[in-house]
């Protein structure tokens, strides 16, 4: 792979390298601006730049005749250097004696599958993640502004990309697809209804750890269901009116509950291991792209970076954040106290005049209630993303868990408070069956129109597009690749896995918590399921934009999520058994005598709870063992080479 000298290489010239990832940036910047972030990507590692290799697409007549954006560019890089940024980047692969250990560039002979120049040793996401991070890490030495844009100021040591996305004059960057690469993990994913498991190892390959680790807790979930599914159906038809023998159900859900996270955790690991990012250490972890504040020094490395202080943002969480989300929850439970008022007065009108209208019309409320409870769900989450913007959190984790936990707050009592009320305080088990059975049904209905319907069409589209493009003459016609990179460009961007997590904690709320009133609520999310990993499976290959690779050893903030949600069904299902009638036959005359025992019973629960996830260990023992072996081989290695370096110490007396 030879590097052209000069500024830029034409679209033409675009086969001395495999293009990777796509650079754009605003169709008016400045052409000094442009020649400097090309001479940086491409100058040699020890000046300071990131040493690849850079393409500009050419611009091109479009179907209407006007001229594409210009500043399209394909970022690219020889084998050498992608190997020293696996190194850099930490890279876990596996060793030749079949242990997972850090890649490193001066034994990489020594690491399983590594042959001649390394061709083929790094997948194509590795690829584009390195890429991504030597572009991020990019950093101003001297510089005080972006060339061209005095007033974009530049703080040595810090990002240049990422102050340049945040000011609107790098537009995006994206990788890639390999459109052969991408038929073949199509055609054995989802394109074929068959009874087989998830291809989560191509996936891994292609889309990266984090996204494979979604759809491989999705399948594990689903499989997961069955049990509760299968022991839900003949207990559904066979025992649909006595609402007084659902006691053992619950003692199901409280065991399943437990046990299915636990072997979650263990599952995740083994494949977290065999991808090698359960043992991989976390860089330092850079600020978020829009975090702001003046210019200071950070106290770890010492390098210059915007500093803002702890307190203003703490002020901004307590004094604005929170009593927000406090007023939304008095909203959700004003709209749910408005949902029961047209409960009732449905009632009052079907108990006077009984006709088929009126009878239908009983459903009607529940309906309206879970589509709106769906709108004010969505709304909140633009909310939720605007307030914890405005927070100004310095790390991106941070964001992410204080938008979690403003979003899972406002979901789940928006989603379970009026069953909550049905349950305890109005006790009326026929309406709470009719209550879940309404509310998940229609959410299920909502999102698989937005997930599965709205993306097929938007595929549909897409394709009567491209061929609108190829009936163009061979004269105005676009290049294949060419034309592959502007109909990738104009894709949506994926936003994560943030609302498929949230849409499977929900779906796990309604069967842990209350599917012992309506034991195939399980059933209805197994198929829900089912056609989730088929829907989301043609959203990421053929909607959005593909989404760069994201090391993950586990399912982050979102296991303590389901964990926190399964310690919530034992409190509830416990307080369901005491309030059956069989339970209560025991104790005709004394209610606290009841009470006690349910808080006993719940208490035993919890203990045992804990227990179990304490004698279940979350990393299987072989992997404990080859991981403790790989650091003491390590520490052993360290030890040599200190003995090494050290001076001979002369003896005493010669």
């Amino acid at each position: 792979m030879q590097k052209r000298s000069g500024a830029e290489m034409s679209f033409a010239d675009q086969t001395q390298f495999t293009p990777l990832v796509v650079c754009e940036l605003a169709e008016d910047t400045k052409e000094e601006a442009v020649e400097w972030l090309l001479s940086r990507i491409k100058e040699k590692q020890r000046n300071g730049g990131a040493e690849f290799q850079v393409s500009r697409l050419l611009p091109a007549l479009s179907q209407d005749d006007k001229k594409e954006n210009p500043n399209i560019f394909l970022v690219g890089a020889s084998w050498q250097r992608l190997l020293i940024g696996a190194e850099d980047l930490g890279l876990i692969k596996e060793f030749s004696d079949g242990s997972m250990r850090t890649f490193t560039y001066a034994n990489r002979e020594d690491f399983k599958d590594f042959q001649g120049d390394g061709d083929g040793f790094l997948s194509m996401a590795e690829c584009q993640l390195i890429i991504k991070h030597e572009l991020d890490t990019l950093r101003a030495k001297q510089e005080t502004y972006v060339p061209g844009y005095p007033k974009i100021k530049l703080y040595p040591g810090k990002s240049i990309v990422r102050r340049m996305h945040s000011k609107g004059i790098l537009l995006q960057i994206f990788p890639l697809h390999d459109k052969e690469e991408l038929k073949r993990l199509s055609s054995t994913w989802y394109q074929q209804i068959r009874m087989a498991f998830q291809p989560l190892d191509d996936i891994r390959r292609y889309f990266g750890e984090s996204l494979a680790l979604y759809f491989g807790f999705l399948e594990y979930f689903t499989l997961a269901m069955l049990p509760m599914a299968i022991i839900g159906i003949p207990y559904y038809f066979f025992d649909w009116e006595n609402y007084d023998n659902y006691v053992v159900f619950a003692i199901c859900n409280l065991i399943w509950t437990t046990v299915m996270l636990e072997m979650w955790k263990r599952f995740g690991a083994c494949l977290a291991y065999s991808w090698g990012t359960l043992s991989r250490k976390k860089a330092f972890e850079e600020p978020r792209p829009g975090f702001h504040g003046v210019l200071g020094h950070n106290p770890v490395t010492g390098r210059e970076e915007p500093v803002y202080p702890n307190a203003k943002r703490h002020l901004r969480i307590y004094l604005v954040s929170l009593p927000f989300v406090l007023l939304c929850l008095y909203v959700s439970l004003c709209v749910m106290m408005v949902y029961f008022d047209a409960e009732g007065w449905v009632l009052g009108l079907h108990d006077v005049e009984p006709t088929f209208w009126t009878g239908l019309l009983l459903f009607l409320p529940s309906i309206v209630y879970a589509v709106v409870i769906e709108i004010m769900n969505r709304l909140y989450r633009y909310a939720a993303e605007f307030l914890t913007d405005w927070e100004n959190h310095r790390l991106e984790s941070t964001y992410q868990n204080h938008l979690t936990l403003k979003v899972l707050v406002f979901n789940f009592l928006n989603c379970f408070a009026s069953l909550f009320y049905i349950a305890f305080v109005m006790q009326d088990m026929p309406l709470l069956r009719q209550s879940l059975a309404t509310l998940l049904i229609t959410s299920q209905i909502l999102n698989q129109f937005l997930e599965a319907f709205l993306p097929f069409w938007l595929q549909k589209r897409r394709n009567k597009r491209v061929q609108r493009n190829e009936s163009q003459t061979a004269l105005g016609s676009k290049l294949p690749f060419e034309k592959q990179v502007m109909l990738e460009a104009d894709m949506s961007t994926y936003l994560g896995t943030f609302d498929d997590y949230l849409e499977l904690f929900l779906l796990f709320g309604y069967v842990s918590l209350f599917s012992c009133v309506y034991p195939i609520a399980a059933l209805l999310v197994v198929l829900n399921n089912v056609t989730e990993i088929y829907s989301d499976a043609l959203k990421i290959c053929q909607v959005f934009k593909r989404p760069f690779s994201e090391p993950a050893a586990n399912i982050g903030v979102w296991q303590l999520a389901f964990e926190s949600m399964s310690i919530i069904a034992v409190v509830t299902n416990c307080a369901l058994i005491g309030m059956s009638p069989q339970v209560k036959s025991y104790f005709p005359e004394s209610e606290s005598q009841l009470i006690l025992l349910v808080v006993a019973v719940e208490h035993v629960f919890l203990v045992l709870k804990f227990i179990l996830a304490f004698v279940i260990p979350d990393i299987p023992k072989h992997i404990q063992i080859k991981l403790a072996r790989v650091e003491f081989e390590s520490m052993e290695a360290l030890k040599k080479k200190k003995m090494l370096e050290a001076p001979a110490t002369p003896i005493k007396g010669q």
